[in-house]
């Protein structure tokens, strides 16, 4: 497995474990949705100021543990 498609597997469970949508996670990191489904299937590359984007949007949403 790729580290992005690792990455985009832990945004996916983290997202689901809260019962977020991808809009919903989409919209609190100023993303577009059709972004983050991306980033989750490993299809996106990510760069680290993105990555920050969705760490900080799981961070407001109450969410502080981003470990894969």
């Amino acid at each position: 497995m790729s580290l992005s498609e690792s990455v985009g597997n832990r945004i996916r469970e983290l997202r689901k474990a809260k019962g977020w949508t991808q809009e919903q996670l989409a919209e609190a990191a100023f993303l577009h949705y059709s972004y983050i489904g991306g980033v989750e299937r490993g299809d996106r590359n990510i760069s680290f100021e993105t990555l920050e984007k969705i760490i900080t949007a799981f961070q407001v949403l109450g969410c502080r543990n981003f470990s894969f």
